[in-house]
Protein backbone atom coordinates (compact mmCIF):
# COMPACT_ATOMS: atom_id res chain seq x y z
CA UNK A 1 0.00 0.00 0.00
CA UNK A 2 1.24 3.57 -1.06
CA UNK A 3 2.71 5.71 1.69
CA UNK A 4 0.75 8.48 2.38
CA UNK A 5 2.22 11.76 1.97
CA UNK A 6 2.92 13.48 4.69
CA UNK A 7 2.03 17.74 4.89
CA UNK A 8 -1.29 19.80 4.51
CA UNK A 9 -3.44 19.41 2.23
CA UNK A 10 -3.59 22.88 0.01
CA UNK A 11 -5.26 23.30 -3.22
CA UNK A 12 -4.86 26.00 -5.62
CA UNK A 13 -1.45 28.29 -7.39
CA UNK A 14 1.11 30.29 -6.24
CA UNK A 15 2.39 32.85 -8.46
CA UNK A 16 5.86 33.58 -6.76
CA UNK A 17 8.51 36.17 -8.21
CA UNK A 18 11.35 33.83 -8.18
CA UNK A 19 14.24 36.13 -7.14
CA UNK A 20 17.55 35.59 -8.75
CA UNK A 21 20.23 32.97 -8.22
CA UNK A 22 17.69 30.08 -7.35
CA UNK A 23 16.22 27.63 -9.20
CA UNK A 24 12.76 26.79 -9.74
CA UNK A 25 13.00 23.25 -7.76
CA UNK A 26 14.88 25.62 -4.94
CA UNK A 27 11.66 27.45 -4.81
CA UNK A 28 9.52 24.67 -4.92
CA UNK A 29 10.92 23.11 -1.90
CA UNK A 30 10.62 26.80 -0.12
CA UNK A 31 7.39 27.27 -0.56
CA UNK A 32 7.03 23.41 0.70
CA UNK A 33 8.75 24.22 3.88
CA UNK A 34 7.06 27.83 4.29
CA UNK A 35 3.31 26.64 3.34
CA UNK A 36 3.24 22.53 4.86
CA UNK A 37 2.06 21.56 1.45
CA UNK A 38 2.07 18.21 1.07
CA UNK A 39 2.22 18.01 -2.77
CA UNK A 40 4.08 21.00 -4.51
CA UNK A 41 5.13 21.33 -7.69
CA UNK A 42 6.20 24.22 -10.23
CA UNK A 43 4.74 25.11 -14.17
CA UNK A 44 7.36 26.67 -16.35
CA UNK A 45 11.21 26.48 -15.47
CA UNK A 46 13.26 29.62 -15.28
CA UNK A 47 17.00 29.52 -15.00
CA UNK A 48 18.83 30.62 -11.85
CA UNK A 49 20.09 33.89 -13.57
CA UNK A 50 16.09 35.17 -14.68
CA UNK A 51 13.83 36.50 -12.15
CA UNK A 52 10.20 36.76 -12.17
CA UNK A 53 6.76 34.83 -12.47
CA UNK A 54 6.99 31.18 -11.59
CA UNK A 55 3.36 29.62 -11.25
CA UNK A 56 3.52 27.08 -8.26
CA UNK A 57 1.24 24.24 -8.01
CA UNK A 58 0.01 23.47 -4.76
CA UNK A 59 -2.52 19.83 -4.07
CA UNK A 60 -4.85 19.56 -7.03
CA UNK A 61 -3.28 21.92 -9.15
CA UNK A 62 -0.61 20.18 -10.01
CA UNK A 63 -3.27 18.03 -12.17
CA UNK A 64 -2.71 21.32 -14.25
CA UNK A 65 0.69 22.06 -14.40
CA UNK A 66 0.76 21.21 -18.32
CA UNK A 67 -1.79 23.63 -19.02
CA UNK A 68 0.71 26.47 -17.44
CA UNK A 69 3.66 24.87 -19.76
CA UNK A 70 2.09 24.76 -23.15
CA UNK A 71 0.71 28.85 -22.01
CA UNK A 72 2.17 31.80 -23.49
CA UNK A 73 4.75 33.66 -21.68
CA UNK A 74 6.16 37.14 -21.32
CA UNK A 75 9.70 38.50 -20.93
CA UNK A 76 11.85 41.35 -20.56
CA UNK A 77 15.50 40.74 -21.05
CA UNK A 78 18.51 43.16 -22.30
CA UNK A 79 21.20 41.60 -24.33
CA UNK A 80 24.56 42.32 -24.59
CA UNK A 81 26.34 42.51 -28.05
CA UNK A 82 29.62 41.76 -28.98
CA UNK A 83 30.36 38.57 -26.48
CA UNK A 84 29.35 35.18 -27.20
CA UNK A 85 29.02 32.70 -23.96
CA UNK A 86 28.82 29.06 -23.98
CA UNK A 87 25.43 29.27 -22.16
CA UNK A 88 24.33 32.20 -24.15
CA UNK A 89 23.54 34.34 -21.21
CA UNK A 90 26.10 35.90 -18.54
CA UNK A 91 27.02 32.99 -16.78
CA UNK A 92 29.01 31.16 -19.06
CA UNK A 93 32.48 31.39 -20.26
CA UNK A 94 33.30 34.01 -23.21
CA UNK A 95 33.86 32.00 -26.48
CA UNK A 96 33.87 34.96 -29.29
CA UNK A 97 34.25 38.40 -29.79
CA UNK A 98 32.36 41.34 -32.28
CA UNK A 99 33.37 44.77 -32.78
CA UNK A 100 29.95 45.75 -34.13
CA UNK A 101 27.37 47.25 -32.45
CA UNK A 102 23.86 47.41 -34.32
CA UNK A 103 21.76 50.47 -34.39
CA UNK A 104 17.91 50.36 -33.52
CA UNK A 105 17.30 51.43 -37.26
CA UNK A 106 18.76 47.97 -38.05
CA UNK A 107 17.34 45.80 -34.80
CA UNK A 108 13.71 46.64 -36.01
CA UNK A 109 14.49 45.17 -39.37
CA UNK A 110 15.68 42.38 -38.13
CA UNK A 111 12.84 41.52 -35.41
CA UNK A 112 10.68 40.79 -38.86
CA UNK A 113 12.50 37.50 -39.18
CA UNK A 114 11.65 36.72 -35.69
CA UNK A 115 7.75 36.54 -35.44
CA UNK A 116 5.55 33.81 -35.87
CA UNK A 117 6.75 30.00 -35.99
CA UNK A 118 10.23 30.05 -36.41
CA UNK A 119 13.18 27.33 -36.41
CA UNK A 120 14.96 27.46 -33.03
CA UNK A 121 17.88 25.52 -31.68
CA UNK A 122 18.05 25.50 -28.10
CA UNK A 123 21.37 26.74 -26.24
CA UNK A 124 24.18 23.83 -25.96
CA UNK A 125 23.16 24.34 -21.69
CA UNK A 126 19.44 23.38 -21.96
CA UNK A 127 17.50 20.45 -20.82
CA UNK A 128 16.33 19.05 -24.09
CA UNK A 129 17.46 15.24 -24.55
CA UNK A 130 19.99 14.06 -26.68
CA UNK A 131 20.06 10.36 -27.13
CA UNK A 132 18.81 9.91 -23.98
CA UNK A 133 21.00 12.60 -22.03
CA UNK A 134 20.70 16.22 -21.41
CA UNK A 135 22.19 18.37 -23.56
CA UNK A 136 23.82 20.53 -20.23
CA UNK A 137 25.33 17.21 -19.10
CA UNK A 138 26.97 16.83 -22.60
CA UNK A 139 28.26 20.04 -22.61
CA UNK A 140 29.68 20.17 -19.29
CA UNK A 141 31.39 17.13 -19.90
CA UNK A 142 32.99 19.00 -22.87
CA UNK A 143 30.68 17.29 -25.75
CA UNK A 144 29.06 19.47 -28.27
CA UNK A 145 25.28 17.92 -28.10
CA UNK A 146 23.70 17.48 -31.61
CA UNK A 147 20.94 19.64 -31.58
CA UNK A 148 18.34 20.06 -34.26
CA UNK A 149 16.20 23.08 -34.65
CA UNK A 150 12.47 22.62 -32.77
CA UNK A 151 9.81 25.04 -34.24
CA UNK A 152 8.25 27.91 -31.61
CA UNK A 153 6.05 30.24 -31.56
CA UNK A 154 6.78 34.00 -31.40
CA UNK A 155 3.93 36.55 -30.72
CA UNK A 156 5.82 39.78 -30.20
CA UNK A 157 9.23 40.44 -29.99
CA UNK A 158 9.83 44.48 -29.00
CA UNK A 159 12.49 46.66 -28.84
CA UNK A 160 12.12 48.23 -25.75
CA UNK A 161 15.21 50.96 -25.18
CA UNK A 162 19.39 51.07 -25.92
CA UNK A 163 20.64 52.62 -22.87
CA UNK A 164 24.11 52.50 -24.35
CA UNK A 165 25.75 50.80 -27.62
CA UNK A 166 26.75 47.34 -25.60
CA UNK A 167 22.95 46.17 -24.66
CA UNK A 168 19.51 46.59 -25.94
CA UNK A 169 16.45 46.05 -24.08
CA UNK A 170 13.50 43.58 -25.68
CA UNK A 171 10.04 42.34 -24.80
CA UNK A 172 9.22 38.93 -25.79
CA UNK A 173 5.83 36.78 -25.87
CA UNK A 174 6.73 33.48 -27.09
CA UNK A 175 4.95 30.10 -26.40
CA UNK A 176 6.11 26.83 -25.40
CA UNK A 177 9.51 25.82 -25.75
CA UNK A 178 10.72 28.61 -26.54
CA UNK A 179 14.37 29.50 -25.56
CA UNK A 180 15.24 33.91 -25.03
CA UNK A 181 19.37 32.73 -24.71
CA UNK A 182 19.05 31.36 -28.36
CA UNK A 183 16.62 34.25 -29.51
CA UNK A 184 19.59 36.61 -28.44
CA UNK A 185 22.47 34.41 -29.71
CA UNK A 186 19.90 34.44 -33.35
CA UNK A 187 19.59 38.21 -33.32
CA UNK A 188 22.98 38.98 -32.72
CA UNK A 189 24.14 36.39 -35.54
CA UNK A 190 21.63 37.80 -38.04
CA UNK A 191 22.71 41.28 -37.44
CA UNK A 192 26.65 40.34 -38.17
CA UNK A 193 27.76 40.26 -34.53
CA UNK A 194 27.51 38.09 -31.50
CA UNK A 195 25.47 38.58 -28.04
CA UNK A 196 23.98 36.98 -24.77
CA UNK A 197 21.27 37.19 -22.32
CA UNK A 198 22.61 39.79 -19.84
CA UNK A 199 19.30 40.11 -17.44
CA UNK A 200 15.65 38.62 -18.03
CA UNK A 201 13.10 38.83 -16.10
CA UNK A 202 9.42 36.44 -16.72
CA UNK A 203 6.65 38.90 -16.28
CA UNK A 204 3.84 36.49 -17.32
CA UNK A 205 3.17 32.90 -17.60
CA UNK A 206 -0.23 31.85 -18.54
CA UNK A 207 -2.66 33.59 -16.39
CA UNK A 208 -0.40 34.24 -14.02
CA UNK A 209 1.32 37.91 -13.69
CA UNK A 210 3.70 40.36 -11.94
CA UNK A 211 0.33 42.10 -10.02
CA UNK A 212 -0.32 38.98 -8.47
CA UNK A 213 2.98 37.51 -7.58
CA UNK A 214 4.00 37.08 -4.11
CA UNK A 215 7.83 37.02 -2.91
CA UNK A 216 9.05 34.26 -0.98
CA UNK A 217 10.03 36.78 1.75
CA UNK A 218 6.45 37.68 1.78
CA UNK A 219 4.91 34.07 1.72
CA UNK A 220 7.81 33.21 5.18
CA UNK A 221 5.48 36.46 6.73
CA UNK A 222 2.19 34.69 5.37
CA UNK A 223 3.40 31.12 6.81
CA UNK A 224 0.86 29.08 7.08
CA UNK A 225 -1.95 30.71 8.44
CA UNK A 226 -5.19 32.08 7.36
CA UNK A 227 -3.53 35.11 4.89
CA UNK A 228 -1.80 32.34 2.66
CA UNK A 229 -5.44 32.21 0.87
CA UNK A 230 -5.67 35.40 -0.09
CA UNK A 231 -2.63 34.71 -2.28
CA UNK A 232 -3.81 30.99 -3.41
CA UNK A 233 -5.34 31.36 -6.99
CA UNK A 234 -7.84 28.49 -7.46
CA UNK A 235 -6.88 25.02 -9.25
CA UNK A 236 -8.88 26.87 -12.52
CA UNK A 237 -6.68 29.43 -12.98
CA UNK A 238 -4.40 27.30 -14.91
CA UNK A 239 -7.18 26.46 -17.52
CA UNK A 240 -8.35 29.75 -18.57
CA UNK A 241 -8.38 29.19 -22.24
CA UNK A 242 -10.13 25.78 -22.13
CA UNK A 243 -13.79 25.94 -22.27
CA UNK A 244 -15.84 25.16 -19.79
CA UNK A 245 -19.26 23.05 -19.48
CA UNK A 246 -21.95 23.18 -16.70
CA UNK A 247 -22.95 19.93 -14.89
CA UNK A 248 -25.56 19.20 -12.57
CA UNK A 249 -24.68 17.98 -8.89
CA UNK A 250 -25.77 14.33 -10.06
CA UNK A 251 -23.05 14.67 -13.45
CA UNK A 252 -20.49 15.83 -11.41
CA UNK A 253 -20.43 12.90 -9.32
CA UNK A 254 -20.74 10.58 -11.97
CA UNK A 255 -17.43 12.32 -13.79
CA UNK A 256 -15.87 12.24 -10.11
CA UNK A 257 -16.46 8.56 -9.60
CA UNK A 258 -14.49 7.85 -13.10
CA UNK A 259 -17.55 7.32 -15.30
CA UNK A 260 -18.61 9.34 -18.74
CA UNK A 261 -21.76 11.41 -18.54
CA UNK A 262 -23.95 11.56 -21.67
CA UNK A 263 -23.08 14.55 -24.40
CA UNK A 264 -26.46 15.16 -25.25
CA UNK A 265 -28.05 16.35 -22.30
CA UNK A 266 -24.86 18.42 -21.49
CA UNK A 267 -24.74 20.38 -24.76
CA UNK A 268 -28.44 20.56 -24.42
CA UNK A 269 -27.59 23.22 -21.18
CA UNK A 270 -24.29 24.68 -22.28
CA UNK A 271 -23.46 28.58 -24.59
CA UNK A 272 -20.74 26.51 -26.49
CA UNK A 273 -21.68 26.67 -30.32
CA UNK A 274 -19.45 23.35 -30.91
CA UNK A 275 -18.30 20.99 -28.74
CA UNK A 276 -15.85 19.33 -31.08
CA UNK A 277 -14.38 15.68 -30.99
CA UNK A 278 -11.77 15.33 -29.03
CA UNK A 279 -11.97 18.70 -27.27
CA UNK A 280 -10.81 18.99 -23.58
CA UNK A 281 -13.15 20.92 -21.34
CA UNK A 282 -13.22 22.08 -17.61
CA UNK A 283 -16.05 20.30 -16.43
CA UNK A 284 -17.65 22.73 -13.78
CA UNK A 285 -20.50 22.25 -10.86
CA UNK A 286 -21.15 25.48 -10.47
CA UNK A 287 -18.38 27.54 -9.48
CA UNK A 288 -16.46 24.22 -8.74
CA UNK A 289 -13.85 22.68 -11.01
CA UNK A 290 -14.58 18.72 -10.72
CA UNK A 291 -12.31 17.31 -13.41
CA UNK A 292 -10.63 17.51 -17.05
CA UNK A 293 -12.60 15.92 -19.71
CA UNK A 294 -12.57 15.40 -22.99
CA UNK A 295 -15.62 15.21 -25.43
CA UNK A 296 -15.34 11.27 -26.87
CA UNK A 297 -18.12 10.04 -28.88
CA UNK A 298 -21.38 11.01 -27.11
CA UNK A 299 -20.09 10.99 -23.91
CA UNK A 300 -18.10 13.30 -21.89
CA UNK A 301 -15.28 11.46 -20.51
CA UNK A 302 -12.88 12.20 -17.14
CA UNK A 303 -9.21 12.68 -18.18
CA UNK A 304 -7.91 14.34 -14.81
CA UNK A 305 -10.45 14.27 -11.44
CA UNK A 306 -10.07 17.05 -9.45
CA UNK A 307 -10.91 16.60 -5.57
CA UNK A 308 -10.20 19.71 -3.85
CA UNK A 309 -10.76 20.81 -0.11
CA UNK A 310 -14.27 21.98 -0.58
CA UNK A 311 -15.74 18.42 -2.09
CA UNK A 312 -14.26 16.96 1.23
CA UNK A 313 -16.30 19.86 3.33
CA UNK A 314 -19.69 19.16 1.65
Amino acid sequence: MPRKRSGLAIDGWLAIDKPLEMTSTQVVAAVRRLTGAAKVGHGGTLDPLASGVLPVALGEATKTVQYVMDGAKTYRWQVRWGEARSTDDREGEVTGTSPLRPDAASIEAALAAFHGEIAQVPPAFSAVKVAGERAYDLARAGAAPDLTPRRVRIDRFTLLAMPDADHADFETVAGKGTYIRSLARDLALALGTVGHVSRLRRIACGPFREDNAISLETLAEVGQGPALRSYLLPVETALDDIPALALTEAEARRLQSGQAVSLLRVAARNPLAAITQGIVVRAMEGRRLVALARVEGGEVRPVRVIHSQRDSQE
